[in-house]
């Protein structure tokens, strides 16, 4: 049986008939793998094109998905042109498989993984490449380039027994490892290059390792058993899946991607394993997203119980906490370590991904102001608490230090949930989520005895609530509006009656919902905002805006609209089900950092929140599905 039968159904093949079609690819032309600590994407004509080892915010090895003569990468492909190609994983795995096939020739699969147990102490930083071909004769060629410090510093390679050696001028060290000799060459390009020919039946192997002294018989890497070991150790962790709804296969791509995004060491959830990936092609809108946003932490705790997966909720809890002890400034973001975010600086040399400059490394927004993080991080305490976590007394007085600067400063502006470069506002979601954080503060304080804390909070909060229906809501108050006093929309408003600041099918929810969705919707997708932000450029739809969306319109009681809205940005992913920060909606291109945490813990929520809405109209009940809110 051809395991390929399946993606056929699914998806077109890629086609690559020109030299330059390779370079020409959309962003989604790319499966993810990885190990806990890093993540490399792999090209659909079997180039691995984005790599930072040891961690995802290190600087990348291969970055020629930012510019494919200077950035560096690996490849095997075919040796000749026309050749087609199909990706898929081994199912419940992030095991990639990509399918080449040559046409008079025959055909060859790519394996790649990085050999993984979820064990944070088990990593060693390789990837495995397994090289079969399935039927005919065909020719190869293998290219090595590895470009250190996103192609900045010096790299030399050489030749060894078993394979090539590439050093860094700052110490870096990546080997290249075969299973059998190849004549290599330097590439005019950089890098080394060498053809092999395989016949049907035939097998061979490819191991890249990091920090290694030298390159090791294959044999030494023992790729067979690290690929049956880590098949085993996905599907192990994809059984405990708790989710049976319709939407069960997209759920379970989301989860598996989303494991790849944490860091084992710590539990942070990096927004996405890639940096400077364009929100519209030829823009500027380009950063570095290889970093934990403290705002991911209640929408990561939610989805990750509501489908069985308490221990990742608790873990990023816990890297949430523990940074919090020797950073005690409620930060926006942090690096997979929990230290500051390095300052965001351009990468000149690099020509961004098919011309989207500049390329940006680090990231500024970690300097604003943003008080919706609070918002988020109390609505994730109180989540850890509902869901079975005990909060203890040091983490409280960490809340309690944040609960009290919330009610000190609502008051003021902020940049808001967008990270906009064109200073601070009144927004209306950021005085939604501090009404969110002193509301979720009182709801907590009596188990530490803080009653008297919880009535000052809770007396805060009203009076949030209160300015907030005064002065977030256009003149006739039908609707709720982005800025105080303002007149936009924002998708961000979708949240108001999620987040339970009045009642779901309370008619200004309603009509906020629709107003937003007419305003920024372009078919059933969404743009966050219009107008200038102080960046400049056009940008795509958001696609965690559109699950919000779904779930807006599930809380309201219109599940058919519900399921439209969801179905359609579920199906926006790639060849593979993954997701990136936003979509064209005109073509349906990906764009933006990919895969997007974002994204998947969107599309998670939303299907448990449409699937209890089904379950809940099956059973003839007219209550909405808050899921905890209560």
């Amino acid at each position: 049986m051809d395991i390929f039968s399946a993606a056929r159904s699914l998806s077109r093949p890629f086609a690559f008939e020109r030299p330059d079609d390779a370079t020409r690819l959309p962003i989604g032309a790319r499966g993810l793998i990885g190990d806990g600590f890093s993540c490399a994407l792999v090209r659909a004509d079997g180039a691995i094109d984005w790599l930072c080892l040891p961690r995802f915010d290190s600087p990348a090895i291969f970055a020629a998905l930012l510019d494919p003569e200077r950035g560096g990468l690996t490849s095997i492909t075919p040796a000749q042109l026309p050749f087609d190609s199909l990706q898929r994983y081994d199912p419940d795995t992030n095991v990639l498989e990509t399918l080449l096939r040559v046409p008079g020739q025959g055909q060859v699969r790519l394996t790649d993984y990085m050999p993984w147990t979820d064990d944070s102490r088990a990593s060693i930083h390789e990837i495995h490449r397994r090289i079969e071909c399935r039927e005919g004769d065909v020719e190869l060629e293998l290219i090595f380039d590895p470009r250190f410090g996103y192609g900045i510093d010096e790299t030399s390679i050489e030749i060894a027994e078993h394979g090539l050696m590439a050093r860094g001028s700052g110490g870096e060290r990546l080997v290249a490892a075969l299973s059998r000799p190849l004549d290599w060459r330097p590439r005019e390009a950089g890098g080394m290059s060498a053809r092999m020919r395989l016949r049907g039946g035939e097998r061979r192997w490819m191991v890249l390792s990091w920090d290694a002294p030298q390159p090791e018989p294959i044999a030494a890497y023992r790729p067979y058993e690290h690929l049956r070991a880590t098949r085993h150790a996905w599907r192990e962790w994809s059984r405990t899946l708790q989710y049976d709804g319709p939407w069960r296969h997209h759920v379970m791509r989301s989860a598996l991607a989303l494991k790849l995004l944490i860091y084992a060491r710590t539990g942070a959830v990096v927004a996405a394993p890639t940096a400077s990936l364009p929100e519209w092609i030829g823009g500027t809108r380009n950063w570095d997203y290889r970093y934990s946003w403290t705002r991911d932490a209640a929408l990561a705790i939610r989805a990750a119980n509501l489908i069985g997966y308490e221990r990742e909720a608790r873990e990023f809890f816990h890297f949430v906490r523990d940074t919090l002890d020797h950073v005690p400034e409620l930060g926006v973001m942090y690096t997979v370590e929990g230290q500051p975010v390095p300052e965001e600086r351009v990468l000149d040399h690099l020509r961004g991904f098919r011309g989207s400059a500049p390329v940006r490394v680090g990231n500024a927004a970690k300097d604003q102001l943003q008080f919706d993080t609070a918002g988020t991080l109390l609505d994730a305490a109180f989540l850890y608490e509902r869901f079975g976590g005990s909060l203890n007394l040091r983490v409280w007085r960490h809340l309690c230090a944040v609960l009290d600067t919330v009610n000190r400063r609502w008051r003021e502006p902020d940049h808001g949930i967008w990270e906009p470069r064109n200073g601070p506002h009144h927004n209306v979601h950021s005085k939604l989520m501090s009404w969110l954080a002193l509301d979720r503060g009182a709801r907590l304080a009596p188990l530490f005895g803080g009653r008297e804390a919880a009535v000052v909070w809770q007396q805060a909060a009203h009076e949030i609530r209160a300015d907030l229906i005064a002065r977030g809501t256009s003149p006739d108050g039908r609707y709720f509006v982005s800025r105080y006093d303002g007149t936009e929309p924002d998708a961000a408003l979708l949240l108001i009656g999620t987040h339970g600041l009045v009642p779901a099918d309370d008619p200004r929810v309603i009509e906020t919902v629709r107003w937003v969705a007419s305003e920024l919707g372009e078919g059933p997708f969404i743009h966050r905002y219009r107008g200038e932000d102080g960046v400049g450029g056009q940008e795509g739809a958001f696609v965690l805006c559109g699950f919000w969306l779904a779930e807006a319109l599930a809380l309201a009681g219109d599940l058919e609209a519900a399921q439209g809205v969801f179905s359609a940005h579920a199906e926006s992913g790639n060849h593979l089900g993954l997701l990136a920060e936003e979509i064209d909606p005109a073509s349906g291109e990906l764009l933006g950092n990919f895969p997007q945490a974002f994204s998947h813990l969107g599309l998670i929520n939303a299907a448990c929140r449409i699937d209890l809405g089904l379950r809940l109209r099956d059973e003839g009940s007219t209550k909405l599905p808050r899921m905890l809110l209560d």
